[in-house]
């Protein structure tokens, strides 16, 4: 896709004039870019780092229907995001796949089983199947094995999904460049540019790693950058409104942390929902969600007091396994673009998107990775007034194009070929016939395969050894240390298609070396506060206060108000799915 001397290339053909100059290569910048190829427009996108690089990288990896946001009454972006969900799992087999969730009930929790029941009655409402069930206590530890036996009252399972992240992003981009679009990492947006009458026209583009710059014209410029969104903003006069949250990550080996499907439960200390599930064979706890007050452009990195936090939950909920700092492979967190609206809880901000059209400048931001291509399209509904001409959206197309799922080619497992036919799409087969006889098994303990390296290498526009690593494969979070024991024949395999020199080498593995020590493991063990400490004040704490107010007796109104919630959130769906038919017709 990006062979020999593409930046270069790409680089000489700016000056033509582009119908879209979209700024950002994170999902939403690619579902445009996608989107925009499918009318027929010239566009072009650029990213300051690498595609995927912020926050569509460092996700909890989930495509889901939003079921926490039921408990706002959010139910148009339920709806919305369980329909997509519906989409993406049709269309991305083996890149988004079908995650079991197990929801956990315990005594001490705020939330019953009967608000649970009228939740997940609903979500399943919304996505017009029925999936969940409920279980008792005994049933569930059979799901969860693992899982304290002292105060479970039982929990349900249900279905959702989840994906690569990254893969996604880079799939889009691809099947976006194979259409016409143009793409092109680590090139930073610095300067707007305003025609006569002050509308903003273009951009003085600042290519990072040849140190040039060219003045480039588009007739929309559109500004996808995410939790960056409010620089450019500030150049056309606008005020700040994006709220950077942070979200942190704990990955652990799956034979230490074994679990089958994800298990979600309400945090022991503040009754946030915390997740922990299967993932590229390793166990992923997560998330945080914090104000993110630190530079942007400096890799995020987990806090201590998060690790704590996070520990907590683990050590509460699953106290047989005896887990420690030791266990952990590695960490991640990342920064969502959220609108801040001046709540003091972070986790009560709206993650709907918003389009704004400010002296010209169009800033698409906020939203959930699910919905990335309902966004592109109301994107480009806003590009219409100055685009005339595009012809009308097709918004019954496939997100992702369809590919070939004939028979695995040997040696490849059934398996195997459905996983590269998800992250590569039509270019699986280029990948396999590229990959030298001993490249086609897995990377010990991973499922990615050595010869997905060399055909990173040689096609996917890695510029820094962190992008082969981090973004195309995911091995530095998959393994200790980043993979720095693999290192040699990484080399070996990736040296020549990427034509360094040994300096070059060199210098990108300490880099990449540095950058895994210092945002993606433990910060310094002296600075991680003791969960054993905070567990153990929170439980005198809700002692303290059953003694002061012991609890009230059980009735029937948490039941009455569960079935009143969920025939009055089926009404809803109703009108929402007869106002989808509407549009339809």
């Amino acid at each position: 896709m990006w062979m020999g001397n593409w930046r270069e290339q790409i680089w000489q053909n700016l000056s033509q004039e582009w119908d879209l100059l979209i700024v950002g290569g994170g999902i939403t910048g690619a579902g445009i870019l996608r989107e925009a190829t499918r009318l027929g427009l010239r566009a072009l996108l650029v990213e300051q780092r690498d595609f995927a690089w912020g926050t569509s990288s460092r996700s909890s990896k989930l495509v889901h229907g939003g079921l926490r946001y039921l408990k706002e009454g959010r139910l148009g972006l339920t709806f919305s995001s369980v329909q997509e969900r519906e989409s993406l799992l049709a269309d991305g087999p083996g890149l988004i796949d079908p995650l079991g969730f197990l929801l956990a009930s315990y005594e001490e929790d705020k939330i019953g089983r009967f608000v649970y029941q009228a939740g997940l009655t609903v979500y399943d409402l919304l996505a017009l199947h029925w999936g969940h069930r409920y279980y008792d206590p005994l049933d569930f530890k059979m799901l969860a094995p693992h899982l304290k036996d002292k105060g479970l009252r039982g929990g349900f399972r249900y279905g959702d999904a989840q994906t690569d992240d990254a893969r996604l992003v880079l799939r889009v981009i691809q099947e976006a460049v194979a259409a016409g679009g143009v793409a092109l990492n680590y090139v930073c947006a610095e300067t707007v540019l305003r025609d006569e009458n002050g509308r903003v026209h273009g951009l003085t583009l600042h290519d990072r790693e040849n140190n040039q710059r060219a003045d480039v014209f588009a007739r929309v410029v559109i500004n996808a950058t995410g939790a960056w969104a409010d620089r450019l903003r500030a150049q056309v006069g606008q005020e700040k409104r994006i709220r950077p949250l942070r979200g942190s990550h704990l990955i652990f080996p799956s034979w230490r942390f074994p679990v089958a499907q994800a298990v979600s439960f309400l945090h022991p200390l503040d009754q946030r929902p915390v997740m922990i599930f299967p993932w590229e064979g390793i166990t992923l706890v997560g998330t945080t969600d914090l104000d993110h007050n630190e530079e942007l452009d400096q890799e995020p990195r987990i806090s201590p007091a998060e690790v704590a936090y996070l520990m907590a939950a683990v050590q509460h909920y699953f106290p047989t396994l005896g887990l420690t700092l030791d266990d952990i492979i590695s960490t991640f967190a990342g920064t969502r673009p959220v609108i801040g609206s001046g709540k003091e809880d972070p986790s009560e901000e709206s993650r709907d998107h918003v389009v704004w059209e400010e002296a010209g400048l169009l800033t698409v931001t906020g939203g959930k990775l699910t919905t990335f291509r309902l966004i592109a399209l109301d994107a480009l509904r806003a590009v219409r007034a100055h685009l005339p001409e595009m012809p009308a959206i097709d918004d019954t197309q496939p997100v992702l194009n369809p590919v070939d799922m004939s028979a695995a080619p040997a040696p490849l497992t059934p398996e195997a070929w459905r996983r590269l036919l998800g992250r590569y799409g039509n270019q699986a087969p280029a990948l396999v016939a590229a990959a030298a006889p001993d490249e086609l098994g897995p990377i010990p303990g991973t499922p990615t395969l050595w010869a997905e390296l060399r055909w990173a290498a040689r096609s996917e526009g890695v510029v820094h050894l962190d992008d082969l690593l981090l973004r195309r494969v995911r091995l530095g979070l998959l393994l200790p240390k980043g993979g720095a024991l693999l290192l040699p024949r990484i080399r070996q395999i990736c040296q020549p298609e990427l034509g360094w020199s040994d300096e070059k080498w060199d210098a990108e593995k300490t880099a990449y070396l540095a950058l895994i020590q210092q945002a993606y493991s433990l910060p310094p063990r002296a600075d991680i506060p003791d969960w054993h400490t905070m567990l153990a004040q929170k439980r005198a704490e809700v002692e303290r206060e059953t003694a002061v107010s012991p609890p009230a007796p059980t009735t029937n109104r948490k039941r009455v108000t569960a079935v009143g919630l969920t025939l009055a959130a089926a009404a809803v769906v109703y009108l929402l799915w007869r106002r989808s038919e509407s549009r339809n017709l």
